[in-house]
């Protein structure tokens, strides 16, 4: 019988080599599930605006998993006990805290399947994998849960300053070509420490904070929520909104197993069991970018407009406003639409629609960042910080937008 050899290594683009630590990890690495987030992208339709933003969940999970490693060999160096399954937990915590993703990672969410997120689907694929793997995951599913008595394991999945974070804001950088966003992750976590159960920086480390934080708004404003991303993203949401319109008025569209299913069926909290699970691990990117090549040419003026509009990045203009858009501009380009197309209201609406965003780089009420003085004191990074700007980071800031036709 022929054996593989499990202990593979990563070439990665940011850290170089990364080493999967044991046989379970690998399996799971290996795992039809997994593999599925070699076929969803990171930032969605961000490459619309930047080229090179192509990367996929697949390249994020594994760089978590790396970051987590680095993380537990610098705190048990610090004296911080760690055992052998609480590292493994945390391992594949991180690992799986994303395989909940749907095709281009949040637009899912928000049109096709109702009331239920990334994190609750990741929550069920690892309670599946649980099962298939004997239990093997329990540890980390505690750890996921936020159940696990140690705080501080649950910070370093969904903190502040987490191993996702560190993660995304280096890629991100790395594969759009925004250098405000290069963080040093390897100096931030080497000056982590934990102290009463709590995940610390120690005071050498505050300047890298400090640019972490700034990066992660200036990532916000200039990537994330990019105003052509913005309105590629909503246009998905619309086009996919839409088709399960259309199909549940028994009006068939073209489309891959998997997608129909979802269209077919109200996928919320109380009807996602083993088989919509089953089914969800089988869509992805290419489903959606197939049925958008086939819905350009459908008769419903609404999803074959919608499905160009995409394919062609031939998109509505989108302008960014300090105040919330008046319902009279709105009526205005309404009316516009109605008259040129020949179309009812309700059509227009999905061509003319208003909304807002909000950054927010850091929350003083929210899993705070400590800084640890030399004298063993604990401070919150904005008030330790001598840059005046840190206090102004955790005010959230909403801006307004209104998509129309150009």
């Amino acid at each position: 019988m022929k054996s593989t050899n499990k202990l593979k290594i990563f070439n990665d683009p940011i850290y170089g080599f990364i080493t999967i630590p044991n046989s379970l990890i690998f399996d799971l690495i290996e795992h039809p599930y997994f593999q599925r987030l070699r076929r969803i992208s990171q930032m969605g339709l961000s490459y619309m605006v930047y080229p090179g933003a192509h990367h996929t969940r697949f390249h994020h999970a594994l760089g978590c998993m790396h970051l987590m490693q680095k993380a537990i060999q610098v705190l048990r160096f610090k004296r911080v006990p760690i055992s052998a399954e609480e590292e493994n937990g945390l391992l594949i915590a991180i690992l799986l805290h994303d395989i909940g993703h749907g095709p281009f990672s949040h637009a899912m969410e928000h049109s096709i399947v109702e009331g239920i997120s990334h994190e609750d689907i990741s929550l069920k694929f690892m309670e599946s994998l649980n099962k298939e793997f004997d239990g093997a995951l329990s540890m980390a599913i505690t750890i996921f849960k936020g159940e696990h008595p140690r705080n501080f394991f649950r910070q370093l999945i969904s903190g502040q300053l987490d191993m996702d974070r560190i993660d995304y804001l280096k890629r991100d950088s790395f594969y759009t070509g925004v250098s405000e966003g290069n963080i040093n992750s390897e100096r931030i976590i080497t000056m982590l420490n934990v102290v009463d159960d709590e995940l610390v920086v120690e005071e050498k480390g505050i300047y890298s904070v400090e640019k972490f934080l700034v990066a992660r708004r200036l990532m916000y404003w200039q990537v994330y929520l990019h105003k052509t991303g913005l309105v590629a993203e909503q246009l998905l949401i619309r086009m996919l909104k839409r088709a399960k319109e259309l199909h549940q008025n028994d009006q068939r569209l073209s489309a891959g197993r998997a997608l129909t299913y979802f269209m077919d069926h109200r996928i919320d909290p109380d009807h996602f069991d083993e088989n919509t699970l089953n089914r969800f691990a089988q869509l992805d990117d290419i489903d959606i970018i197939s049925a958008m090549k086939e819905w350009q040419y459908d008769d419903d003026f609404i999803l074959s407009h919608l499905s160009k509009m995409l394919l062609n990045r031939d998109l509505l203009k989108i302008q960014i406003k300090k105040k919330p858009v008046s319902d009279k501009k709105i009526e205005k380009h309404v009316k516009e639409f109605m008259d040129k197309h020949g179309v009812d209201e309700q059509t227009a609406r999905y061509f003319v629609f208003e909304g807002e965003i909000a950054n927010q780089a850091y929350s003083i009420e929210k899993q705070n960042i400590h800084i640890l003085t030399k004298n063993r004191k604990m401070i919150d990074v904005a008030k330790a910080s001598d840059q005046f700007n840190l206090e102004a980071l955790s005010r959230p800031v909403t801006k307004y937008y209104i998509c129309h036709p150009k």
